[in-house]
């Protein structure tokens, strides 16, 4: 990067990437391709890696690895895991470097870290953040992942980070749908650390997943699905090298840095209590967050919090008494109706706008909002949805504190 260049991104820091692009023109001096990137990357940052935007002077690549990197929030929760299952931790490889965003934060703990990424651009941009980073522990092969697996020494968590092969995300149902192929490596992950950290899009299906890994002769101890405002972001699989406790399968649901686990075998199969009885005015509503519906584990919802499904497919529950700790969304119930327009009309007495979600209902939330004339947002919440009986209902909430 020459002065000019340097120059102008720090000039220019804050300014609409766009608008800079049309100016060209006027910087001859500046690698301008390179400015906009690293100022389009920094303002990305600024949001998603608040750690790296305060740290002076990082190169940020182009905007597709931006774009797929973790956040920090992300990142941070897979160092905790590292180091909870490694308490003394010594060495780390990272196959699948990328930007190194993940590794990063992981491997501050280990004496010794490797990350390994086979594209140049990537591994010249590591090197150099890695320095300004403070980790002087980590050393950066430029190579494929696969090949360094079968000369390097055993350590003590392999972290790995395959993509789908599919770039529209068609192929999103198995393990072996990703690259590299997780499975076609497992005889060799298995003797070469004591775990193996698997990140996942949170569109597979971790059943799939955790059952592949076992035949391949790698059990799963961990599945983790972390979720960040309500939104999927990510599924971990733990699996277990030759030295590790085999341990039962345990299911971790995260919200935020807050969530819940479960054993597997012993939980994860609870039968589902369904409400018996009708929801009145004054009950509580619950809609559980994107990380537990990912789970399935409704049969454990209902027996740990004391909350009943409206019905087996409504992904909507309630109670009597507000459950303040549930892992999800909470409402309390003002008004409950059928769709008769004489009921409507009653129950929508002075509401004129509302955020309306349907479940397990004919109508879409769109369909819905039309036929109710409500305009949308506000502080009251719409919920419509069937129960077990097969009646449609529709129940005015408002979220409680």
């Amino acid at each position: 990067m020459n002065t000019a260049t340097s120059q102008f991104i720090r000039l220019h820091a804050t300014d609409d990437v766009r608008q800079l692009a049309l100016q060209a023109a006027r910087y001859p001096d500046v690698d301008m391709r390179l400015a906009l990137d690293q100022i389009a990357g920094w303002q990305a940052a600024r949001t998603k890696l608040p750690t790296w935007a305060a740290t002076d002077d990082l190169l940020y690549p182009p905007h597709i690895s931006m774009e797929q990197c973790s956040s920090e929030q992300t990142a941070r929760y897979k160092a905790r895991l590292a180091e909870r299952l490694c308490p003394h931790p010594t060495t780390l490889v990272d196959l699948t470097g990328g930007f190194g965003v993940d590794f990063s934060f992981m491997a501050r703990p280990f004496e010794r870290c490797t990350y390994v990424e086979q594209q140049p651009h990537l591994c010249e941009i590591a090197r150099h953040n890695f320095a300004l980073l403070g980790l002087a522990q980590a050393q950066v092969v430029c190579g494929n992942g696969v090949d360094y697996l079968t000369s390097m020494p055993a350590v003590d968590i392999i972290f790995i980070d395959p993509a789908r092969r599919d770039a529209h995300g068609a192929k999103t149902i198995a393990i072996s749908d990703c690259t590299p192929d997780i499975l076609e490596m497992a005889s060799q992950l298995k003797p070469k650390s004591l775990y193996t950290i698997i990140k996942l899009s949170p569109m597979l299906d971790w059943h799939q997943a955790v059952a592949d890994m076992g035949r391949q002769g790698m059990p799963v101890s961990e599945v983790h699905i972390v979720s960040v405002k309500n939104e999927c972001k990510e599924l971990l699989l733990v699996a277990e090298g030759e030295k590790a406790t085999h341990s039962p399968l345990r299911i971790y649901c995260v919200n935020d840095d807050e969530g819940f686990s479960y054993d597997d075998e012993t939980e994860g199969n609870a039968p589902q209590r369904i409400l018996q009885g009708d929801i009145a005015p004054g009950n509580y509503l619950y809609e559980p967050y994107a990380a537990a519906m990912k789970c399935g584990c409704y049969g454990l919802l209902t027996a740990r919090w004391d909350v009943a499904a409206i019905a087996p497919n409504s992904h909507l529950l309630v109670s009597d008494h507000l459950q303040t700790d549930f892992p999800g969304r909470r409402f309390r119930i003002s008004a409950v109706t059928s769709m008769n327009k004489k009921s409507l009309k009653t129950a929508l007495t002075g509401i004129d706008q509302a955020n309306i979600a349907t479940r397990n209902f004919p109508l879409s939330a769109p369909e819905l909002r039309k036929r109710l004339r409500l305009k949308d947002g506000g502080h009251h919440y719409i919920f419509a949805t069937t129960d077990a009986t097969g009646n449609h209902l529709i129940l005015i909430t408002t979220p409680c504190p």
